[in-house]
C-alpha cells in the first residue's frame, strides 16, 4: 500500500524578529560578562539567520510598547523573566490559534478531503502543555468527526515530526481508509532568556516560532497535485552525546542544553544513523558507502538545527551545495522552529519546480538522545 503526505502547509506568527536587532538587545543586557557578549556577537552573527518569527508582539521594536511589559521592557531595554505559568498561558493562547490555522490550511490544500473525512489527529510540540490539548482544539475548531482518534507527541524535541509522520503512516497501513491530520506547533521564543551560559546564548540565537501540517493517507492524488510518498523511516541514537542536547522545565520557562559538540557528533555518526533507512534498497546503501549517496538521492530535507550542523552533514555525506539550499534557506528565513522546521524544508522542496516526479528525498531531524530520526520519500506529481 502506498501512503502519501499531502496538503503540506506552514504558518508563522505575524511578528518578525530581525537577527541584527535581536543581537543588539541580547548583547546589551545588564549582567552579561565580556565573554558572554563576545559569544552573543559570534552566535548571532554566524547563525545563518536573517529573521525569525515570534508570538510575542512586545518583542518587536516597532509600534506602541505595552503598558505592562511581561517579556521585554522596551523603555529600559531589559529582557524580563516571567515564570513558567505565564509562559504556558501564552502558549495555550497562541499555539491553539496556530494549530488551527495550519490544520485548516492543510485541509484546504486537498479539496477532495473534507474535515469529515479525518479519522486521526496527531499533534506535536515540545514548547508547551495544556489540557484539553491541541488535539482537542483541532477536532473542535475544525469540525472533525466526534469519534476522531487523537494523539499528542509532546516534549520529544526537534525530531518529533518524523515519528509523527511514521505513526500516521502506520495508521494508514493498518486501515486503508484512514486520513491522518498531523500538525506541529512550536513557540520556542516563549523560553528565550538572557544568560552568561554559552549553551543558552546559542539557543537564543537560533530559535523561532512556527507551525507545519499535512494529511497522511493512502487515497489517490488529485490531477496536478504534488505530494510525497512515505517510503521508509528509521530511528537511531548516537553512542555518544546523551547530555549534549536536553530540554528541561525550569521555574522560568523551559531550559535548553545545546552543547557546541552537537554538530561534530552528528557529523561523526550521521552515516551510521542513515544506513538503516536505506537498507531495503541495496543501491542506496552501496551509494552511501561509496560516498555517492548525494547522487543517488536528489533532495535532502535536513533539519537546520544550526548552520554548523548543516555544514557537517553536507561534508560527511558529500552532498552538493544546492542539495542543502532548502535547509539553509529555511534557517535563514525562519530560524530553528524545533519539530516544525523539517516540515518547512519539505514544503520548500515540494514547491521547487526542479523537484520532479519520482525524485527521492531523504529527510533527517535531530534531537535529545542524541537521536536521529530519518525518512525516505518520493516526490509525486
Amino acid at each position: 500500500m502506498t501512503v502519501r503526505l499531502r496538503g503540506l502547509s506552514t504558518a508563522v506568527p505575524t511578528t518578525q524578529l530581525v537577527q541584527t536587532e535581536v543581537e543588539q538587545v541580547f548583547g546589551s543586557q545588564p549582567g552579561l560578562s565580556r565573554l558572554a557578549q563576545r559569544i552573543v556577537s559570534t552566535s548571532f552573527g554566524l547563525s545563518g539567520i536573517d529573521h525569525r518569527y515570534t508570538v510575542l508582539d512586545e518583542l518587536t521594536l516597532d509600534g506602541p510598547a505595552p503598558d505592562e511589559p511581561v517579556f521585554y521592557d522596551r523603555e529600559s531595554g531589559r529582557l524580563l523573566d516571567p515564570g513558567t505559568r505565564v509562559r504556558m498561558d501564552r502558549y495555550a493562547e497562541h499555539a491553539s490559534r496556530l494549530y488551527v490555522e495550519a490544520g485548516r490550511a492543510a485541509l484546504a490544500a486537498v479539496p477532495s478531503i473534507a474535515a469529515a473525512d479525518v479519522t486521526h489527529v496527531i499533534t506535536v510540540s515540545c514548547t508547551g502543555f495544556y489540557a484539553p490539548g491541541p488535539d482537542f482544539v483541532l477536532a473542535r475548531d475544525l469540525g472533525l468527526p466526534a469519534g476522531v482518534q487523537r494523539y499528542h507527541l509532546g516534549f520529544m524535541g526537534c525530531y518529533a515530526s518524523m515519528p509523527a509522520l511514521r505513526l500516521a503512516s502506520q495508521l494508514c497501513q493498518a486501515d486503508p481508509a484512514a486520513v491522518v491530520l498531523v500538525v506541529s506547533v512550536e513557540l520556542c521564543t516563549l523560553h528565550l532568556r538572557t544568560s552568561n551560559d554559552p549553551d543558552t546564548i546559542v539557543a537564543t540565537s537560533l530559535f523561532g516560532d512556527g507551525a507545519g501540517a499535512g494529511l497522511v493517507t493512502s487515497r489517490e492524488l488529485e490531477p496536478g497535485e504534488r505530494a510525497f510518498e512515505l517510503d521508509a523511516f528509521a530511528t537511531r541514537t548516537t553512542p555518544q552525546g546523551e547530555g549534549a542536547m536536553a530540554w528541561r522545565i525550569g521555574d522560568h520557562g523551559f531550559e535548553m542544553v545545546l552543547s557546541n559538540a552537537v554538530p561534530s557528533l552528528i557529523g561523526e555518526h550521521i552515516t551510521g544513523a542513515i544506513e538503516p533507512l536505506l537498507e531495503a534498497e541495496a543501491p542506496l546503501v552501496g551509494a552511501l558507502h561509496d560516498g555517492a549517496v548525494g547522487g543517488a538521492i536528489e533532495h535532502w530535507a535536513i533539519h537546520p538545527g544550526g548552520r554548523s550542523i548543516l555544514d557537517h552533514v553536507e561534508s560527511t555525506l558529500r552532498l552538493s551545495e544546492p542539495q542543502l539550499v532548502p535547509a539553509r534557506e529555511t534557517l535563514r528565513d525562519f530560524g530553528n522552529m524545533s519539530s516544525a522546521t523539517v516540515l518547512f524544508v519539505l514544503d520548500r522542496i515540494l514547491r521547487d519546480p526542479g523537484a520532479t516526479d519520482g525524485d527521492r528525498v531523504a529527510a533527517m531531524a535531530f534531537g535529545p538522545g542524541l537521536t536521529v530520526e530519518s525518512a525516505l520519500l518520493t516526490v509525486r506529481g
